[in-house]
């Protein structure tokens, strides 16, 4: 997520004003951790208890994620077809639930499909860049986080509306659960580390404040979680908590890291305001939408 493994500015070592709960390593932390937590609770109750409701979830960040996105595209000049791109955002997360990859492949097949008429029935001017923008924006958003509800796909007919038969949770939603938990720990292990011992900008022209030293804390803890989970969660060996960890670090800083660099083209700080201490929907969605998908493919490599 956004702003992990960011080192401080100049005197961030030193407290804060008093009074002022935002640290100049650039977070307001109280209104951080509330809302941080609140999230991730919120999204491991619905994947535990009521899987339809971890997908409705899903498909609200996307939405909104996808909508803030269009904002600043439209600020910046380019107008992208909404409404065909937010049904497309809709229609993905529920047809991987329901149809599994097969069925998200189509559903975002015929969403640029929809893009492409929908566009060229507005009008020539402007189109390439509105129907690129469109389809760049469905890929990256909703295409690459229904990949964390497509574990939950073989086990959907077994809790379509309800609650997972007898309080079994399904080894789908554990996996989903450690692929949250990674992300979290990423950030979370990546920011402490890089607020107090960060030194050496990861990439200073896309994101100054990132170092080497919060990403080595970000795989650290990471690694911790990992293993903890696959051996508690999953009842898998340590190593692949190992390797889901790595990937899941190295996935979550692309993903940051690309959104960065959108974001400085665009000219924006953060996507929008709507999240205190976080920013917009997709400075949190950043990482998870590039660690999904690789979760989903290191699952199915070692079979789980």
């Amino acid at each position: 997520m956004g702003q992990a493994q960011q080192a401080p500015g100049p005197g961030v070592r030193g407290r804060g004003k008093r009074g002022n709960p935002t640290p100049k390593a650039g977070r307001n932390l109280p209104a951080a951790i509330v809302v941080g937590l609140g999230m991730l609770l919120a999204v491991l109750a619905g994947l535990l208890l009521l899987p339809l409701g971890f997908v409705l979830i899903v498909t609200a960040f996307a939405v909104f994620g996808v909508w803030e996105i269009f904002r600043a595209l439209e600020a910046a000049g380019t107008r992208l077809p909404i409404v065909p791109v937010l049904t497309g955002t809709v229609a993905m997360p529920v047809a991987a639930y329901f149809g599994g990859l097969e069925s998200l492949l189509f559903a975002m097949l015929a969403s640029s499909v929809a893009v492409l008429l929908w566009r060229s029935l507005e009008g020539a001017a402007g189109s390439a860049r509105g129907i690129f923008a469109g389809v760049f924006t469905m890929a990256w958003v909703p295409f690459l986080i229904s990949f964390a509800v497509l574990p939950l796909h073989t086990t959907a007919g077994l809790a379509p509306v309800g609650l997972w038969p007898g309080g079994v949770v399904p080894p789908g939603a554990w996996q989903v659960a450690l692929l949250l938990l990674l992300v979290v720990s990423n950030d979370t292990f990546g920011y402490l580390v890089g607020a107090f011992l960060g030194k050496h900008p990861m990439a200073p022209k896309i994101s100054p404040k990132k170092t080497w030293e919060g990403f080595a804390g970000s795989i650290g803890g990471a690694m911790v979680i990992g293993v903890l989970g696959s051996i508690l969660l999953l009842g898998r060996p340590w190593w692949l908590g190992a390797v889901l960890a790595v990937g899941m670090v190295a996935a979550a800083t692309a993903g940051d890291l690309a959104e960065s660099m959108v974001k400085r083209e665009l000219g924006i700080k953060d996507m929008s305001s709507i999240l205190p201490g976080h920013g917009g929907v997709m400075d949190r969605l950043d990482s998870i939408v590039f660690a999904s998908p690789v979760a989903f493919i290191l699952f199915a490599a070692a079979g789980a």
